[in-house]
């Protein structure tokens, strides 16, 4: 038997072991990446893409994601064997871009589709999905993980066994995997048998149904089936959910027959419609479950390992993603040696609160969903975007309609023990509520801002000045963040001011300098733009790493970091995208990148720093 050495294996190749896979990467840590299966997975699956995953893939420079993936359709409600609109709604309202929140509409796009748009981005970093390959056991100690793996090999059909040695496992083979099972951790929580759903891609033909919405035939309290168009099935595409309570759907994918005939019975448009091709079908039983954890020692769980639940809310691939990248940029900092293995249990005292709330609310909509949708109960009022009450019209509105907390833009970490935090706002607030304006604290998302302008950039130990040969063009916060590094935003009104020499100078002593950017944002009325400031100080400071210093011209940066023209305020972004510490004094910042990296010998402690 073979032994072969990994810094990281990951398995699983879903989307929450591809953007694992795809942050370490990134990180120049090489992974490999294992996949049970044969073939790369077929199925729609959970298509909705929130916007807080949105920002994720910008941060990990993929924009083909949001680009080629398409806006929710309005939902159109049909009784059985009609054609006929008995009400027309949307799940979510539209909401138009802020200059903080450039992505603030959930969109479709197929799990295939996302996989191999991700995929490729791998393969540029020499990472290749070897499918075929299913881990079957795995020991580990105080130094790194023995996996023993089986590889089925296509050209012959043998079975090739051997052992990779990695210094972490990232288990991300779903809610049937061996990963937890072995790992000995609690999947504590309830199965929803008499949900039972039935789930497909199919290619299907009918007269007159049109693809400007995503129909439902019948009643969800009865039997129900809901086509929602997808081109990326081809023009005739469709994704099928199935439910009944008065016909046992167990088992029916397994008869085509029976399946096709089953479909055209819920419709009910008898030969107006023709199925050509069951693409891919599965059966589904709601589970609302998760682990006491998500990890042990040098082995993780995420994503579907680590927590399952209903379809309603579309969160399931989101929390996926949000847990792998997570958990990857603090395994990169680990294996470099730059962080202590501490960081690490960070990811369970982050994941867990929101995971726990998701759970919470996911349920909530599932039984509106499919305990109450057809009651006969009032529909209640809602309120729109400007406070208006407006009427919910049917049953399946008031089970279908999502809110803002949806959109994960209110997901936050405010109780984690690395966020450091001295503005003085309180920090209640829900791991899972909707994103609240005015108000910024350490463990929210940090917002973007664009028509950021450059002026000079110090170039470290030359102690050179540059200065843009245009100053048309600009750059946003979302662009200067990365998955590899921190980001020390240091909001002032003049860069020569002691606080900013100060905070520099410390950052300096108390941080690996190819793992933290600096930029210091002007406000717009700012008159230091000719770069005789920065020469001054690059003269006298000779700074361990680059900074920028940018003018906030549209004033973007300092609404929405919550900053006052002439106040002075350090904001520290993780390479997540999360804000990690609001400080207005270098004892803050010391503390912050301390727990971080841990205090290094012959840097400043928090006792030796200055507070300005």
């Amino acid at each position: 038997m073979s032994t072969y050495t990994a810094p990281v294996l990951v398995v699983g190749a879903g989307p929450t072991g591809m953007i694992a896979a795809l942050t370490l990467a990134r990180n120049n840590v090489p992974v490999r990446v294992i996949e049970k299966e044969p073939q790369h997975r077929r199925g729609q699956r959970g298509p909705a893409i929130q916007p807080r995953t949105f920002e994720v893939f910008h941060f990990l420079q993929i924009p083909e994601i949001h680009e080629r993936a398409t806006p929710f359709l309005p939902m159109q409600e049909h009784n059985r064997g009609s054609l006929d609109p008995l009400h027309t709604f949307l799940m979510v309202e539209y909401t138009e871009p802020t200059p903080e929140i450039p992505y603030y509409n959930p969109k479709f796009m197929g799990q295939p589709t996302l996989e191999a748009i991700v995929r490729e981005h791998l393969a540029k970093l020499g990472c290749t999905v070897e499918l075929g390959t299913e881990l079957v056991s795995f020991t580990q100690d105080e130094k790194c993980v023995r996996a023993r793996v089986v590889r089925h090999r296509r050209d012959d059909g043998k079975e090739v066994e051997e052992i990779i040695e990695a210094s972490y496992l990232i288990g991300a083979d779903g809610a049937r995997g061996m990963t937890r099972k072995q790992l000995g951790l609690t999947f504590l929580g309830t199965t929803r048998e008499h949900d039972f759903m039935v789930v497909g891609d199919i290619r299907l033909e009918a007269k007159d149904l049109d693809r400007d919405h995503w129909h439902f035939f019948g009643q969800m309290s009865q039997d129900v089936i809901t086509l929602r168009p997808t081109d990326e099935l081809g023009k005739d595409g469709w994704q099928i959910i199935m439910s009944s309570r008065s016909n046992d759907l167990q088992g029916l994918i397994h008869n085509r027959e029976a399946f096709v005939n089953c479909i055209n019975d819920f419709i009910g448009l008898g030969d107006d419609v023709q199925v050509k091709e069951v693409v891919w079908a599965s059966e589904f039983r709601p589970n609302m479950r998760t682990v006491n954890k998500f990890g042990v020692g040098r082995i993780f769980v995420a994503g579907d390992a680590a927590h399952v639940h209903s379809i309603a809310g579309g969160q399931g691939m989101n929390s996926s993603v949000q847990d792998a990248f997570n958990l990857a940029w603090k395994i990169a900092l680990v294996y470099k040696g730059f962080s202590p293995a501490s960081l690490l249990d960070t990811y369970t005292a982050e994941r867990l609160p929101v995971i726990a709330e998701m759970l919470g609310y996911t349920t909530e909509m599932h039984k509106l969903m499919f305990d109450e949708s057809g009651t006969g109960c009032s529909p209640p009022s809602i309120a729109d975007d400007n406070g208006t009450s407006k009427n919910v019209k049917s049953n399946l509105e008031r089970g279908m309609r999502r809110g803002k907390n949806m959109f994960m833009l209110g997901v936050n970490y405010r109780t984690s023990p690395i966020i450091i935090d001295d503005s003085g706002v309180p920090a209640v607030q829900l791991a899972y509520e909707e994103i609240q304006e005015g108000i910024l604290r350490a463990g929210d998302r940090a917002p973007d801002a664009p028509g950021l302008v450059s002026y000079y950039i110090l170039h470290g130990s030359q102690s050179a000045v540059s200065l843009p040969s245009e100053r048309t063009g600009s750059t946003r916060m979302f662009d200067i963040f990365a998955s590899t590094h921190h980001i020390v935003i240091i909001f002032t009104p003049a860069f020569v001011d002691p606080f900013v020499q100060s905070a520099l100078a410390t950052l300096q002593q108390v941080v690996p300098k190819e793992l933290v950017r600096g930029v210091v944002v002007l406000p717009g009325s700012s008159s230091e733009t000719d770069g005789n400031a920065a020469s001054q100080t690059s003269s006298k400071e000779n700074q361990a790493f680059n900074v920028e210093v940018l003018v906030d011209q549209a004033g973007h940066a300092y609404r929405g970091y919550i900053v006052e023209g002439q106040e002075t305020k350090v904001v520290v972004v993780r390479p997540d995208g999360v804000v990690g510490a609001v400080v207005r004094g270098v004892t803050g910042l010391v503390q912050y990148f301390e727990g971080i990296f841990g205090k290094k010998g012959g840097m400043l402690t928090t006792q030796d720093a200055v507070q300005i």
